[in-house]
């Protein structure tokens, strides 16, 4: 079973971001404050979880939330500061539209840059610890699998509507059949490098 709190004195708000390893499309991060006594027998990582219901609990987090919000950075933003830089800003949108603030905030991973003067506190593994940051994670996912399966209808032929923009080799089979997109992130390896051998 999940936590509901790191520590009980301070407002927490889970964080967590999705599409950090994708080709294409933006990074999404949501921050969620929940109640302190807010308890869910299937709430986990969202990776963990089938489409159903992560459909399911999206509406639940959002009803039962004390604040939540989700936000995009651009692949565009991507290839300008690093993939890393833009999953800590996506998050740090994402707690300045909270309605609620808080006064702790708890980030699934292991490094992030300090907000404002927030206190914060890195969990590796966090969407699978504590309900806030798996709330999170849900919205989330949610949020840019839609996005992105949207996309697909724009750019078909590299299947975002299954894959939703990670490596796959369907994804990686479009880039090379039909070359890059608009929302595909140029700083990364788009296409294993090939070795050709020659005989002597």
């Amino acid at each position: 079973m999940l936590k509901p709190y790191y520590q009980k004195e301070l407002i927490e708000a889970g964080c967590d971001e999705a599409g950090r390893g994708c080709l294409a499309g933006p990074v999404v991060a949501a921050a969620v404050i929940l109640p302190i006594k807010f308890r869910h027998k299937t709430l986990n990582d969202s990776k963990q979880l089938s489409k159903k219901l992560r459909d399911e609990l999206e509406l639940e987090i959002k009803k039962k939330a004390l604040a939540w919000a989700v936000t995009e950075v651009s692949n565009e933003e991507i290839d300008e500061i690093n993939i890393l830089n833009a999953s800590f800003r996506a998050m740090h949108l994402a707690v300045s539209k909270l309605q609620l603030k808080p006064e702790m905030l708890l980030i699934d991973g292991n490094r992030f840059t300090q907000y404002k003067d927030l206190l914060h506190q890195c969990i590796v593994k966090g969407d699978a610890k504590f309900y806030s940051i798996a709330a999170a994670s849900v919205l989330a996912k949610t949020h840019r699998d839609r996005l992105m399966k949207k996309q697909s209808e724009v750019y078909p032929g590299y299947k975002w509507e299954t894959n939703v923009g990670y490596p796959t080799l369907e994804h990686r089979e479009g880039i090379r059949q039909l070359g890059i997109t608009p929302l595909h992130r140029k700083s990364f390896q788009l296409l294993p490098i090939q070795f050709e051998l020659f005989e002597e």
